[in-house]
């Protein structure tokens, strides 16, 4: 991917991020990119292919910092993992605290947005699972579904600017210590 489209779809994330999704358009896309309409459409000819492109970029971060954890040759363990979730290890290039929530919204309205975030959650689940299964888990997918809700719920109560934002760090070592308590990490 060229560095223009990449930097058209960082101005994506911003837009979404500062904005919601409802006001990612075409037209508003162009605009924040100091370009014309025609211009933008030459890097991605419809929506469609803008978004594709945008969840794409979203999840090639996030497995290059996933990819970057734990020991070489190793699968990261359930609390390594935990902790790239709550720690947000991609985050700062993406405003992730802000924009996983727009983005659970809009794949609500948005089907090929949200089979492609459904991809990305498989490839987590699949490694959460495997820890949980070497970990000896009762019901291992039950078990990853659940801690996957808890860490992905925990930004949507305690991000940046939500009600119970200053509970955050409670919260991260709670989480934590329910993973060493119950898998021995």
């Amino acid at each position: 991917m060229s560095d223009r489209k990449r930097e058209i779809l960082q101005e994506a994330i911003e837009m979404i991020a500062d904005e919601g999704y409802g006001n990612l358009s075409m037209r508003a896309l162009a605009r924040a990119n100091g370009m014309k309409l025609g211009a933008l459409q030459y890097h991605f000819r419809t929506r469609e292919e803008m978004l594709r492109a945008l969840v794409e970029q979203i999840a090639e971060e996030y497995q290059q910092a996933f990819d970057s954890m734990g020991r070489e040759g190793e699968s990261p363990s359930i609390r390594e993992m935990a902790e790239f979730v709550l720690d947000d290890s991609a985050g700062d290039i993406l405003l992730s605290d802000r924009l996983w929530p727009q983005l659970w919204a809009m794949q609500q309205v948005e089907p090929l947005v949200s089979d492609l975030l459904e991809d990305v959650y498989a490839g987590y689940m699949t490694v959460l699972e495997e820890a949980l299964e070497k970990k000896g888990a009762d019901s291992p997918r039950a078990e990853a579904l659940c801690l996957m809700s808890m860490m992905e719920g925990e930004s949507l109560f305690t991000g940046r600017g939500r009600r119970w934002e200053s509970d955050r760090g409670a919260v991260y070592e709670t989480i934590l210590k329910y993973i060493d308590e119950r898998y021995g990490e």
